[in-house]
């Protein structure tokens, strides 16, 4: 008997990369497949990649809004659907399927606003449908560790907190960044915000993730520092959070050698972590004595409620794709729970709706702080 679940996807066409990243993530478990599709405003595209997929071309879409109103009449329509879309469109699309009684998985971040954000909460919430907002790298055991061991209260109270992202790929015009920084530029597909959307939203989630504050108030400055660019490449946020403490944060897509270098130093009166993204098999502990521990993932050093999600011994590198895949394993497992009437909310263990509002609560409090000549806001 086949007792995977079944997903949908609006997005990842020819040439994206994300779409193929979701779809390779949530089948290292084989937990769910993939049978309908809205892959590209093309729908002879569409069709191309359902054929590339296997798909049954009755499932693929001309449009998103068709998809969630046949899947949804269907005795065998999708379990959830995967939104991989530009962020302009993540709203339209949550929405339809969360109005047609659908689970939702939406790439960050969750909206262009607070109050479409606000609204997919509260649809998710009405409804009781889950919703993950794919967050990747707290997928990664590490980072999950950290979150354990600061719960815990092994840092003692948390002090302040250093985070950065540097990219370099689109630190020129032209064809750097092809189709993927094309969009990323273009306010009419970003939506008012670039840099910070795209990675800035990746450091808040990552902070207030690990060491379980709130962002209370944030000072940015948000630069266009290519020339010509529309919407911001660089940017420096200084945040103090609900407990007082402080927060420097900085975002850049112009950061010549640097790849995809999330990194988070979070400091408390007992001692301090430091967790990079890019190798993401250690996190550095320093206690207060000045005792240094670098805990390796697969060692039973790691906190039971992190190593539950390690798939390989010590030694076997995971990366990116088993972080995501991790996030999907407890959206799937929920689900699975939602349909045979066990859930309890404590089974949910990944970034959820909620998580994408404060996201974007985030993004539009620093864009108010630029717009008033960068002095504190608060969320």
């Amino acid at each position: 008997m086949n007792t995977k679940l079944r997903y949908g996807m609006v997005g990842g066409g020819p040439g994206a990369f994300i779409g193929e990243a979701h779809r390779r993530s949530i089948n290292i478990d084989g937990k769910a497949e993939l049978v309908a599709g809205c892959f590209s405003r093309s729908f002879e595209k569409t069709k191309e990649r359902g054929r590339e997929l296997g798909i049954s071309e009755d499932r693929c879409y001309a449009t998103f809004e068709e998809m969630a109103k046949a899947e949804a009449a269907r005795e065998d329509g999708i379990d959830f659907v995967v939104v991989v879309t530009p962020n302009v469109s993540h709203y339209s699309i949550c929405k339809a399927f969360l109005e047609a009684g659908i689970h939702v998985s939406c790439d960050k971040p969750l909206a262009v606003s607070v109050a479409q954000a606000e609204e997919l909460e509260r649809l998710a919430n009405d409804k009781g449908l889950l919703f993950l907002v794919t967050y990747t790298y707290m997928g990664h055991v590490t980072a999950r560790h950290a979150r354990e061991i600061i719960k815990a209260g092994e840092l003692g109270k948390i002090r302040t907190v250093v985070a950065e992202y540097p990219q370099g790929w689109l630190a020129y015009e032209g064809e750097w960044g092809g189709k993927q920084g094309e969009w990323r530029c273009d306010p009419e597909q970003s939506g008012n915000t670039n840099c910070l959307g795209d990675l800035g939203t990746h450091i808040e989630n990552a902070v207030t993730t690990m060491n379980g504050l709130k962002i209370k108030r944030v000072l940015a400055r948000m630069d266009k520092v290519v020339p010509g660019r529309k919407l911001d490449d660089n940017d420096f946020v200084m945040a103090e959070f609900e407990n007082g403490a402080t927060g420097l944060f900085w975002s850049s897509q112009i950061a010549i050698g640097h790849d995809n270098s999330l990194r988070v130093r979070i400091y408390g009166d007992g001692g301090s972590i430091q967790w990079f993204q890019e190798e993401p098999e250690k996190i550095t502990v320093i206690k207060k004595d000045g005792t240094i521990t670098e805990v390796h993932r697969g060692y039973s050093s790691i906190a039971p409620e992190a190593a539950k999600y390690g798939r390989l011994p010590s030694g076997h590198p995971e990366g990116w794709f088993e972080a995501m895949g991790n996030l999907y394993k407890s959206f799937i497992e929920c689900i699975e729970a939602k349909k045979n009437g066990t859930f309890t909310p404590d089974m949910i263990d990944y970034p959820t709706v909620s998580d994408g509002v404060e996201g974007i609560r985030f993004v539009e409090a620093c864009l108010k702080s630029q717009e008033l000549g960068n002095v504190w806001v608060d969320l």
